[in-house]
């Protein structure tokens, strides 16, 4: 009876120590490292810079000049054509030649006056006589017929009206016609061009 007892514990005790290595085995495969396991925190490391890596920044949109605006692109108010559109204007653009004598051409529009380099000639509808509404970005697109001296322009064959001279804001004297302050349209880039006709409903040829 005792050796079979002996025989027993010697049993259990070889069952124990196998199972105290199959633990230690165990742990020396998995790595340690955390409660997962080396293997699993190495995997877990391995994968997280993909996993996490945050999305490239989107360009930021970039502005553009529409041209919005009084003034700008496809403008189509008293102003007409927007100066950015048009041939640069210099603020003596419109100073008459000394001896300058206004004409008379024909063309769509009818019959109309013509200045210097045989430029059309226009009125504002919106002036008043011998007073101008046109000022600043204005007079860049349709800088006025101004002269140095009322004698420095005179009528020509077919002009018929009177010719004066007043002073704008700025001091400069503009020409004057039956009292209709006449401008250039700084669009007009040759002898005869009309484009500023009809322009707001407020720009027309001046009429001999």
């Amino acid at each position: 009876m005792r050796t079979l007892t002996i025989r027993s514990e010697l049993r259990w005790a070889a069952a124990f120590a196998g199972l105290v290595l199959l633990v230690a085995a165990c742990s020396s495969a998995g790595g340690g490292g955390g409660i997962y396991g080396g293997g699993a925190a190495s995997a877990v490391a391995s994968a997280g810079p993909a996993a996490n890596a945050a999305p490239s920044a989107a360009a930021s949109p970039t502005s553009s000049a529409s041209g919005g605006g009084k003034y700008g692109a496809g403008g189509n108010d008293d102003y007409g054509s927007p100066a950015s559109a048009a041939p640069a204007a210099s603020s003596s653009a419109g100073v008459a030649p000394s001896g300058l004598t206004l004409a008379v051409a024909s063309g769509a529009p009818g019959k109309f006056l013509t200045g210097d380099g045989g430029r059309t000639l226009y009125i504002f509808k919106k002036d008043s006589p011998n007073t101008s509404a046109c000022g600043a970005d204005c007079a860049t697109n349709w800088p006025p017929l101004t002269v140095v001296d009322a004698s420095a322009v005179t009528a020509g064959d077919g002009v018929t009206g009177k010719l004066s001279a007043f002073a704008r804001a700025d001091g400069s004297m503009q020409v004057a016609y039956g009292g209709a302050p006449l401008y250039y349209f700084a669009a007009d880039s040759a002898a005869g061009d009309t484009n500023g006709q009809g322009i707001g409903g407020n720009w027309f040829v001046a009429a001999p």
